[in-house]
Formats: structure tokens, sequence, C-alpha cells
């Protein structure tokens, strides 16, 4: 695998271990007799779209959506022709509450990865209709692995962990250069209890700008 950027260093040294040949094993044979989300090509998208270099911002998701040509690679985003999930929906709600404007985009998020935002799932693969069936094959060591390479990075990056599963990556977060924003995740069941008003894309926005960063455009994609 070649990521054609920063993050190549990481595979190299992570091929190295035997987990990821095991995923490697395990992969090469569910994708031949299983339906399994994303694409083989998609699976490290969100790397090969944001560098570690120009890593700004990163959003931690659980694992891939589950349902046919939803998932692409990155957490939260579906690909352009697929109606936008419940909680993307609740993002998009949050983003226009918070700057006042209209949302106008479909679920596709490949604009936020273009601009310095890691959309990180914790968990790279999903089997059709299984959430979290791919949980114990050991993603989190490569997920986690990314997670420590970020926060050694010179700041400004700002992590916004939704939920309580994105929350466990605090322990491998203690540069001080870097803002950690937690609260609910946007899901229709806990988006009521602390996702809404957050304000964490003005948040994170407003650090970047601090600390001499672009601002990210949340609201209107670029991609035509």
């Amino acid at each position: 695998m070649q990521f054609n950027n920063d993050w190549d260093a990481l595979f190299q040294q992570e091929i190295q271990k035997e987990y990821l040949n095991k995923i490697n094993y395990f992969l090469a044979r569910e994708y031949k007799t299983k339906q399994i989300y994303p694409p083989k090509e998609n699976i490290f998208q969100a790397f090969l779209t944001t560098s570690l270099e120009n890593t700004k911002v990163v959003i931690v998701g659980q694992d891939p959506y589950h349902g046919p040509n939803q998932a692409h690679g990155y957490c939260f985003s579906v690909q352009p022709q697929v109606p936008c999930p419940p909680s993307l929906q609740n993002i998009y709600r949050e983003i226009a509450s918070e700057f006042h404007t209209e949302v106008h985009r479909t679920g596709d998020l490949t604009d936020w990865a273009q601009q310095g935002v890691l959309l990180l799932n914790a968990i790279l693969t999903v089997e059709r209709g299984k959430p979290l069936s791919h949980a114990q094959i050991g993603w989190q060591n490569f997920t986690n692995e990314a997670l420590r390479w970020i926060n050694k990075k010179e700041g400004p990056v700002v992590f916004l962990l939704w939920g309580s599963k994105a929350k466990d990556a605090m322990k491998y977060l203690d540069n001080p250069d870097h803002l950690i924003l937690t609260s609910a995740h946007p899901s229709p069941l806990s988006a009521y209890r602390g996702f809404f008003g957050n304000n964490h894309f003005i948040k994170a926005n407003e650090y970047l700008v601090k600390h001499g960063q672009t601002p990210i455009n949340w609201a209107q994609s670029n991609i035509q």
C-alpha cells in the first residue's frame, strides 16, 4: 500500500507487525466471499486524501456505514448520490445553526478531507448489515497509532470527539498544542444530549485562526 504522502512511514512501520498482516489475510478472504464496505480501494481513503502534515482537524468515527453504496473511506461521509444518514443530517443541522447559514451539500465530505480534516474511523471495514462486525480484527492498532503520530505534531490540531467511543481516543492525546472538544454523538439517539449547541465547528475554526491556520469551510462544498 502506498499513500504517496507522509503516512507511508506509518504504514511501513505497522506492516512489520503481525496484526496488519493478519488483517490483510482476513480481508482477502472476506472480500471474495461477502459484501464488505468500503470498497477495497477506499479502505485507507482518509489517509490518502489528508496527509499527516496537512491534518488540522481530526473527527473520530466508529466504523464504516454498513449499507450498500454508502461508505467510501471517510467517517460520517457517504458517496454523493446517497441520501445523508441521520447522524450526518444532524451534523449539518449543527453547522447551519452555528454559522447562521443554510447547508447545501451532498453527504460527500471529500472537500473537508481536502482542507485538512482527517475523517478517521477507528475500525476501517465492516460487513454489510453487521455494524461493528470487524471490531475485533485489529484495526484499532493501526488507527490508535495514527492518533499517536498526530498527537506528536506541533500544533494546532483540533480533535472532535463525539460520543463515548470517540472519547476513548483521549488516552492517546496529551499534546498541549492541540485542542480536544468532546460532546454527545450526533446520532438521533443522543444529539439532543449535548451535540446540538456544542459549537464545535466555530470553536475549531477559531482555534485554527488563532494559531495562524486557514479555517475550514464546513458549510459549502467546493466539489462540483
